[in-house]
């Protein structure tokens, strides 16, 4: 099964200059929970965004990974 920080990793290879926070959500390896700022998303709808991130598993999403609830953000700029 994988872990919180693999998921992470994968997330900020696949999307460079991202951050993503991963948690576990139940306890039990398989339902994440992840918060993923990255400038990638820009003028993206929010499903294009997910679609992203989601991308990065591929079929792993409904298998060893069998949730993956999303917030997706576009870094603010100063």
């Amino acid at each position: 099964m994988p872990t919180t920080d693999e998921l992470k990793n994968r997330i900020e290879t696949a999307l460079p200059g991202s951050t993503a926070e991963v948690e576990d959500w139940t306890g039990g390896g398989d339902h994440f929970r992840a918060t993923v700022v990255s400038s990638a998303f820009e003028g993206l709808s929010r499903i294009q965004q997910h679609r992203l991130v989601y991308d990065v598993f591929g079929n792993e999403i409904g298998g060893a990974i069998h949730a993956l609830s999303l917030t997706t953000k576009v870094p603010e700029h100063s």
